[in-house]
């Protein structure tokens, strides 16, 4: 074969490696774009320093995998079959291809906050079974046009850089606009070594929110450099979760709430409920299917009664404290439970607690919550939640017995000040992110989307899909599990010194 340089092979080969380059400019821009869709899914940063962070790696990563995928797909093709109008042809089907599964990346990491991989490949079939199924026609035309788009996109940016590869040559514009990322790329992990060694959480917990990203951290860098000392890196990294009878502290000067609604009658059922049950049938009924629940009996109606993780149960019922929204003539309890002390008046309390075995008889004039038996023999598990309020009815994904007394005080009694000073929870609904935090038998319960994890204390952990059940072998949220456990030691005083 002849490679001299101007042989027609060799000819054909640099205009096609030039014309590469300008075709994946074309993509990097595009898949920029997508890329807002990974920045749009979790909260913003806090920060300067984070908004920073988050640029310069967004316009760094997303170029970088762009250009490793042309560098792997369609580079080879040009040097083993140079002839410009197959390639230009299969460069636009294979580009196409990868920025449709980035979108699909995108749409996963959206509604379920994690990555495709192969252990998610069953909760994406799922989401996609079922999205297909309830398609409407528009919605059909649209992904169908979505994808005649970006194929047509594909090969005008093609066509069009190949007839004006010499015109295109005389820009000067690129060699700046690369010089502009590989200084972004540089900068955005020079900024991560600094974060992870300063536990600046605002930049590291951006660590998972772009697809293949693995960004240098602090330990890998500096240690290989015996420039860190790493028992005091671990220390300093170390999720500790002792001290579970630490000091229960609230705010002083709470607002105070009149609890002028109708009441509300939650009914925790103590055995299995009868699956022929046609109650919650009727359309005033809706039914929350993904109530994540400790499987502890205590820590699940602790969760209920005083909208908090079970962090602080020993020392509440200790100090046999009432719930800060407890005024008077507000809570009853009834049943076998270890509240005893918290029984009022149950024809007048606005919120009212009955533990059964069995469904009461219900009064359609009433308002009601009834939460069915857990029989998981886990940690945690899922169960089913039936009301007639209509504040849960517009929530989809998971959520918490901690959210259901935050959601009654804020949406039902309108006591949104009081519950966001004195609870530890979501109000159904209205959460951008839905995330949350709970504790049970020693392990913390963490869970962002679809996506749970339990710690257990020595450090072990395990993450799993919440719709699924199956386990997610991906890199451990550190900084979102450092973020949780701030939250739950919230009324500790001490959620600082982690």
């Amino acid at each position: 074969m002849n490679l001299t340089p101007h042989s027609p092979f060799s000819s054909k080969a640099s205009q096609l490696l030039s014309w590469g380059h300008w075709f994946t400019f074309a993509n990097i821009g595009l898949v920029l774009v997508i890329a807002l869709t990974y920045l749009a899914a979790d909260s913003a940063p806090n920060s300067i320093a984070g908004w920073a962070y988050m640029l310069v790696t967004w316009l760094s990563h997303t170029s970088f995998i762009t250009f490793c995928a042309f560098v792997l797909t369609v580079f080879p093709l040009s040097l083993v079959f140079p002839y410009p109008r197959h390639i230009r042809g299969m460069a636009a089907i294979i580009a196409t291809l990868g920025i449709l599964t980035l979108c699909l990346d995108a749409f996963v990491y959206y509604q379920q906050g994690y990555h495709i991989s192969l252990q998610s490949l069953p909760e994406i079939v799922s989401l996609l079974v079922g999205m297909i199924n309830g398609l409407s026609f528009a919605t059909a035309l649209f992904l169908i046009l979505l994808v005649a788009a970006i194929l047509t996109f594909e090969l005008i940016v093609g066509n069009h850089a190949w007839r004006h590869l010499e015109q295109l040559k005389s820009y000067k514009f690129p060699r700046y606009a690369t010089g502009v990322l590989v200084s972004c790329f540089a900068i955005s992990h020079l900024m991560h070594v600094w974060a992870d060694a300063n536990n600046y959480f605002d930049i590291t917990k951006q660590d998972n929110v772009l697809p293949l990203s693995y960004p240098t951290t602090a330990k890998t860098l500096l240690a290989r450099h015996e420039l860190l000392d790493l028992n005091e890196y671990q220390q300093a990294r170390t999720v500790r979760l002792e001290n579970a009878t630490t000091n229960y502290q609230l705010p002083a000067n709470l607002p105070a709430c009149e609890f002028n609604a109708e009441p509300v009658e939650i009914v925790v059922l103590t055995e299995p409920l009868d699956t022929d049950n046609s109650l919650f049938s009727d359309k005033a009924w809706f039914t929350q299917t993904q109530l994540l629940v400790p499987t502890n009996t205590l820590d699940q109606y602790f969760n209920l009664v005083y909208g908090l993780p079970a962090y602080y149960r020993s020392t509440v019922t200790e100090r046999r404290l009432t719930p800060v929204w407890n005024t008077a003539n507000t809570l009853s309890i009834s049943g076998a439970t270890p509240f005893d002390y918290l029984e009022q008046d149950i024809e007048h309390s606005k919120v009212s607690f009955l533990f059964s075995p069995k469904m009461p008889e219900v009064n359609e004039d009433k308002n009601y919550i009834v939460i069915e038996k857990s029989i998981d023999k886990s940690i945690v598990a899922q169960t089913k939640l039936h009301t007639n309020l209509p504040y849960f009815s517009n929530h989809n994904g998971l959520m918490q017995g901690n959210d259901i007394m935050m959601t009654l005080l804020d949406q039902h009694f309108n006591c949104g000040a009081l519950a966001q000073q004195t609870m530890l929870g979501n109000v159904v609904g209205s959460e951008s992110v839905n995330q949350g935090v709970n504790y049970s038998q020693g392990v913390l319960i963490a869970y962002k989307k679809d996506r749970i994890i339990l710690v257990n204390h020595d450090g072990s952990h395990k993450q799993i899909s919440a719709k699924e059940g199956f386990h997610l072998d991906q890199k451990l949220d550190t900084p979102f599990l450092v973020q949780s456990i701030k939250r739950l030691k919230q009324f500790t005083g001490k959620a600082s010194g982690l």
